[in-house]
């Protein structure tokens, strides 16, 4: 069965998207992952506790060691490297030939996995790679299926892992110098401003006697030239596995919400699950996928060429909400949860549940659960938080958790349609 990777970017999204449905998460921690923000919220204690916690239910993490080191780095990696091969991880995601080398004698036992930076879209450099011992490589995101089926075709033992959904960069593979030219932050080592998300007003000017004329644009043509669409594949998962070239799927998105790195593992889960019950329905992950923020989907270039795709840029905005707001994160223990938006006696919300969750219904002295139309909703009775205080409303940064008087799974999400 193909695997479902997921991304950590910190111990809570790992275990959330682990419970959710993934068989694999990836993250890393410091500045040699391409992460930096993601990379930050976890440090050495709480990323092992995370390896710890995937091995406890069967399930993998792969560290990302994917940045390009200047010289004056390449001792700094050494030590890293050998740091997070004590914490016994899965597999190491690595960008550069130099760095899988130095992996090969630090980490012998540690497999490798090209990352995406690496640019693979051919069985030529395909094969130079697998020579070096890499087990899997991560294709570049332009690459089609037809591709990977004749890499596959000569190098059957070459595990091929592709992105199925998450944000999309507007450079090649993420090959851009658009945030270090402005802003100074370089995106291949990890700190991307995002520029290609702004809004940006175009001027012409006429160098002679420099005049400089700005171009007015009409009403909804937009200004976001750079701003690509969210890839979501979630529509082509059937064809994807029927090809049976594919080894993993993977979900960006380490700098993302904990209801982000939920409802994608949940709605590929599904997919994946469906396709091999020969129950395949794409409305149904659809649905699901749009309850997240998005910049509007695009299924890129995996099925169709780049040429024949005119619907992969958002022109007129960056970011757009999803159908649903998220109400509630219940914790670890499932006896109570943090507000994550506004809440209210008498407020109903809809139950989200991990993979393979149950619940029934039920009642306690603060909320009540019932099943309407195939899905379980909570009523608010009264608001009431763990040091005891009692609510007239509640609202998203009140760190006090919220007694439910009842016990439901860890990382359930309380969410409402906007």
């Amino acid at each position: 069965m193909v695997e479902l990777l997921s991304p950590a970017g910190n111990l809570e999204k790992l275990k959330i998207a682990l419970r959710y449905g993934a068989d694999a998460v990836y993250g890393g921690v410091s500045h040699f992952s391409l992460r930096v923000r993601s990379g930050k919220e976890f440090d050495d204690e709480s990323f092992q506790a995370g390896i710890d916690y995937a091995h406890s239910l069967g399930k993998k993490v792969y560290v990302t060691i994917n940045g390009f080191p200047f010289n004056n780095q390449i001792k700094l990696y050494e030590n890293h490297m050998a740091k997070m091969r004590d914490m016994n991880p899965d597999a190491f995601i690595i960008s550069s030939p130099g760095l899988i080398r130095m992996a090969k004698q630090i980490a012998p036992d540690i497999p490798i996995h090209l990352s995406t930076q690496a640019n693979v879209m051919n069985y030529l450099d395909a094969s130079v790679f697998y020579d070096m011992g890499v087990k899997r490589i991560i294709a570049a995101r332009e690459i089609s299926l037809k591709d990977c089926e004749e890499i596959k075709k000569r190098l059957p033992n070459l595990e091929l892992e592709i992105f199925v959904h998450g944000s999309m960069c507007f450079a090649y593979s993420g090959r851009c110098l658009i945030s270090a030219m402005q802003m100074g932050r370089v995106p291949n080592r990890g700190s991307c401003a995002n520029d290609c998300r702004f809004e940006y007003t175009l001027y012409a000017a006429n160098e002679s006697h420099g005049t400089l004329f700005r171009i007015e644009e009409q009403p909804e043509e937009g200004t976001y030239i750079y701003n690509a669409k969210d890839l979501n594949l979630s529509a082509h998962i059937d064809k994807i596995l029927k090809s049976g070239v594919i080894d993993s799927l993977k979900i960006e998105g380490r700098t993302k919400s904990p209801y982000y790195a939920a409802i994608t593992a949940k709605a590929y889960r599904m997919a994946i699950d469906d396709f091999y019950a020969q129950k395949f329905d794409a409305k149904k992950y659809s649905d699901e996928l749009n309850t997240t923020k998005n910049r509007g989907f695009t299924d890129a270039y995996l099925i169709h060429r780049p040429y024949q795709k005119h619907n992969t840029q958002n022109l007129q905005t960056a970011i757009s909400d999803g159908s649903h707001q998220v109400v509630g994160l219940v914790g670890e223990d499932g006896e109570s949860f943090l507000c994550k938006y506004k809440l209210y006696p008498n407020d109903k919300v809809e139950i989200v549940t991990p993979h393979n969750a149950k619940i029934k219904e039920c009642e306690s002295e603060f909320v009540t659960i019932r099943k309407e139309n195939e899905k379980f909703f909570l009523k608010i009775k009264k608001i009431v938080g763990a040091s005891g205080k009692e609510y007239e409303s509640i609202h998203s940064g009140n760190t006090d958790s919220i007694k439910l008087g009842l016990q439901l799974p860890s990382f359930t999400i309380f969410r409402t349609k906007e």
